[in-house]
């Protein structure tokens, strides 16, 4: 007996009306500056045009999108987080994991209340550069003025706290790239080839952030992005409600048509 595989449209049909019909849990996650409407269709943007994310299970996706809406960070090309499929061997299944980004990690630290200004900055060999840790640590840094700064050396990330303390820590460019060849299963492609810089700085951030007086969600953030580097399960599909994971439905509407024409002038808005 054949099983007929279910169509693209019929994934997105599926998943659209999993996280429409929780969009009531969704809001209630959701911090008051952000939009519900906004935060769906973007989710469901992503879920459109991210390779692999609709082969995902169900309740994963929804976890996903409940996950932004408890850290108040939008997924998508703005850089403050990334869902990408993740292949848990132990459940056999294929969820959703959900990446802060660099500028994510900065937004949640600013939220804390007890930071007045945080930062992370690429050092390149034609630049003044020196630090010192110890009882006196110090941290300086002039960028060259030039359009040819030359290789990148350093990567640092500075806080100064509303009590007027600093913390920093620095990262060389080698150390920078043993974390990534050791930890990411994506040091080959992805982000740490087009956006080498911006992983880089939220590297050595996420280090400083460890160090800082931090929210519940900045140590969530953290967390998460710990065990996506480590290839463990992040438990996203724990935050939506129902009971277990359904199989996608084989039947199409005929709303399917509208709703790809719906989510292609999303993706191109």
């Amino acid at each position: 007996m054949s099983t007929t595989l279910p169509s693209l449209k019929d994934k997105i049909t599926t998943v659209r009306d999993l996280i429409l019909s929780s969009r009531a849990q969704i809001e209630l996650a959701l911090p008051k500056f952000m939009n519900t409407d906004r935060l769906v269709r973007t989710a469901l943007t992503c879920f459109s045009t991210t390779p692999g994310l609709l082969d995902c299970t169900p309740r994963s996706l929804l976890g996903s999108v409940i996950q932004c809406a408890q850290l108040g960070l939008e997924p998508g090309i703005i850089g403050m987080a990334y869902l990408i499929p993740f292949r848990n061997n132990k459940a056999n299944t294929v969820e959703v994991q959900f990446i802060p980004g660099y500028r994510g990690l900065l937004a949640l630290a600013r939220r804390s209340g007890e930071i007045s200004t945080i930062q992370a900055h690429c050092v390149y060999a034609e630049d003044a550069f020196t630090y010192r840790y110890g009882l006196e640590p110090k941290l300086d840094h002039v960028p060259a003025e030039k359009a040819d700064r030359g290789a990148m050396t350093h990567v640092y990330a500075v806080a100064r706290l509303k009590d007027g303390g600093v913390q920093y820590e620095v990262m060389t460019k080698a150390e920078i790239d043993a974390h990534r060849d050791r930890y990411s299963r994506a040091a080959k492609s992805g982000p740490w080839q087009t956006e080498y810089p911006e992983m880089a700085k939220k590297t050595v951030l996420r280090r400083l952030c460890k160090l800082l007086p931090a929210s519940v969600e900045l140590q969530t953030a953290v967390a998460l992005d710990e065990r996506a580097e480590l290839q463990l399960p992040q438990g996203l599909t724990d935050l939506a409600p129902g009971g277990p994971e359904e199989p996608y439905s084989a039947e199409a509407s005929n709303k399917l048509d509208k709703l790809a024409d719906e989510l292609q002038g999303g993706a191109s808005a």
